[in-house]
């Protein structure tokens, strides 16, 4: 049993607060039996009342009070591909990048593609809002690789009205800036009454379950 704020793993746990220690050792947290049970092999897990004290182990925890217990993981990338994917560029809330993991993960066979300017997918707010399918399907860096869709909503064309064809990469922005025009071919809004805009998470969510449906339909 744990009994000193000093040992190296509630340390370690510490500094996986920080992005710049999460790069450095390629490490991060996960938060929560239903989290932690759906992870791979962890680095090391340690359990309230169990492994270590209550009071040391909320003392490390990002959700503070009546955490339960916390798994440290190794870092995993896929490689951008398959028939339906996404491309987020300068998406910076790490809430809506990890909700956006999860939607592709049940809508799309391709992972999340971070651009520039993406919130880190392995802080532990983005690890939460992924409820666990950061593990099932981890995201990927770099570039989108296959036909572009870019949603923007002052595009003439309707999310309808465009071509699915496989492999198709849908390429979402932050929600005020939207994409660089260098990011996308073909272009397309979806069609809303009433706000300007849509989360991107809410707008990725429709946009995968529209697509998905189209190509299923049409092999």
């Amino acid at each position: 049993m744990i009994t000193s704020k000093d040992n190296e793993q509630l340390k370690t746990i510490r500094k996986l607060q920080d992005r710049r220690w999460r790069d450095k050792l390629g490490l991060f947290v996960a938060e929560g039996e239903d989290l932690v049970e759906a992870g791979w092999q962890p680095e090391f897990v340690l359990r309230a009342g169990e492994d270590v004290e209550p009071d040391l182990l909320a003392d490390v925890s990002a959700l503070g009070s009546g955490t339960r217990v916390i798994g440290v993981y190794r870092q995993h990338w896929s490689e951008p591909g398959g028939r339906l994917s996404v491309y987020l560029h300068g998406v910076g809330d790490p809430g809506n990048v990890g909700a956006i993991v999860r939607t592709a993960h049940a809508l799309a066979d391709g992972p999340v593609v971070l651009g520039p300017g993406c919130a880190d997918p392995w802080s532990p707010k983005a690890v939460r809002a992924s409820m666990g399918s950061i593990f099932a399907r981890p995201p990927a860096r770099g570039e989108p690789v296959g036909n572009l869709l870019a949603l923007d909503p002052s595009a003439e064309r309707e999310l309808g009205e465009v071509p699915a064809e496989p492999p198709l990469v849908v390429c979402l922005g932050a929600e005020r800036e939207g994409l660089p025009e260098g990011i996308g071919g073909e272009r397309a809004r979806i069609p809303i009454d009433g706000p300007e805009s849509l989360n991107v998470a809410a707008a990725a969510a429709i946009v995968l379950y529209e697509l998905r449906n189209r190509m299923a339909r049409h092999g």
